[in-house]
């Protein structure tokens, strides 16, 4: 009986050979589908978070009033005065920022023999453009740069002496006793990297003032202040931008194009091959025992990108690493290793090795913490900047996972 019936399958197969043969060799052209569009321009794109870059700055320096009054020769003079500043601001680009400056002191002017005194306070809302950024290329580690600003304020001015100067009468109908005015100013500030978290700036401001800034309106309509500061900014976080390139997902998406590409061409051909079997049906009712191969697992295909020098995951990455999580619930027996890299073109080989790790130990994390993965599933490697996965430089600030059976 058993020998009657393999004799019936082996005569069912070998008729059905020759037109399965012949069917493979005339299956119908597969469909490949290519990427077809504008090409994306590669260039990186800086941005920052919101809790990045901000920055508090104080220093001293000099106020130089150019007012109403002459010596005793009748020649304009300019009397220095101490002056002091604080302030704080953001940088919201590589190259544009907003400070909110505040600054004061006292001013001296002379008058023919009178020497005439005052003190003032202001505040300045500034917009800031780092100039090298702009036209030197964008660098988080730049030792000098220029930074030129405008802004626009309101100032006040008190104690005048010697009392009763000036000819702005108040409601009184005696010389005002205090004046504000709202200056329009610019200036250029030269920034100083000390560290990652401070700078040494020095810079100038040239302010413009309605003409009873002194509480003396004659002749020409607008007063001037120059003021020259030096001091120290304290950057929160470090100067730091995020970035990203629109280029940087095409060999992901080709690469997963590939596979598309090649399924369609398997599934094409085991239809052809399907029709010629089932063309020579009826055969001889054969009961075989089928055994059930367990499923493959799905290819892991994930990656979860940094920034230059960062070992933090951003939020956009998160969605690699649930994916991750996901494939290995469903893969309850898959184990997978959690390998860093980092670029070969930033930092030494030895500092790029504990980067790598970082980045490698963060990700096992998140794996363990947020999404439940058994670490005893998981392992870490860090390949530093010694191997480097791509061509280009940036791309290779990466995890990796490897399934390990």
């Amino acid at each position: 009986m058993k020998k009657s019936l393999l004799f019936a399958v082996a005569t069912c197969t070998v008729a059905a050979m020759p037109q399965a043969i012949s069917a493979q060799e005339e299956v119908t052209a597969v469909t490949v589908e290519e990427t077809v569009g504008s090409p994306v321009n590669p260039k990186t794109h800086y941005y920052v978070d919101k809790s990045q870059n901000w920055f508090l700055q104080f220093g001293a320096g000099v106020a130089m009033p150019l007012v109403e009054g002459r010596d005793v020769n009748g020649d304009r003079t300019v009397k220095p005065t101490a002056n002091y500043n604080v302030g704080f601001g953001k940088w919201f680009s590589p190259y544009f920022g907003w400070r909110l400056s505040f600054n004061g002191g006292a001013l001296h002017w002379q008058d023919q023999a009178v020497m005439h005194h005052a003190k003032y306070v202001g505040a300045n809302a500034d917009v800031m453009w780092d100039m090298f950024n702009s036209l030197g290329g964008v660098s988080q580690t730049r030792v000098f740069s220029i930074v030129p600003f405008v802004g626009i304020g309101g100032t006040y001015v008190w104690d005048f002496r010697p009392a009763q100067y000036g000819n702005v009468i108040g409601d009184n109908g005696k010389s005002r006793s205090n004046s504000w005015t709202l200056p329009v100013s610019a200036g250029l500030q030269f920034r100083f990297r000390l560290c990652k978290y401070v700078d040494f700036f020095a810079e100038g401001r040239a302010s413009m003032y309605g003409d009873n800034f002194n509480n003396f309106a004659v002749g020409r309509p607008v007063d001037f202040n120059f003021t020259a500061t030096g001091g120290f900014t304290v950057t929160f976080g470090g100067r730091e931008y995020e970035t990203y390139n629109p280029s940087e997902y095409l060999g992901y998406i080709a690469t997963l194009n590939n596979q598309v590409n090649e399924l369609r061409g398997a599934l094409e051909t085991t239809a052809a091959a399907l029709s010629v079997a089932e063309s020579q049906l009826p055969c001889p009712e054969v009961v075989v025992e089928e055994t059930v191969a367990p499923a493959a697992p799905a290819t892991l295909m994930a990656t979860v990108r940094f920034s230059l020098n960062s070992a933090t995951i951003r939020p956009s990455e998160m969605v690699n690493i649930y994916n991750v999580a996901e494939w290995m619930k469903q893969y309850p027996d898959q184990k997978v290793t959690i390998v860093g890299y980092a670029d070969k073109d930033t930092g030494t080989s030895t500092y790029n090795m504990k980067l790598s790790k970082r980045r490698a130990e963060n990700v096992y994390k998140v794996l363990v913490d947020k999404y439940g993965i058994n670490p005893d599933r998981l392992s870490v490697d860090a390949e530093g900047s010694s191997e480097q996965l791509y061509k280009q430089n940036d791309w290779n600030r990466i995890v990796i996972f490897v399934p390990n059976n």
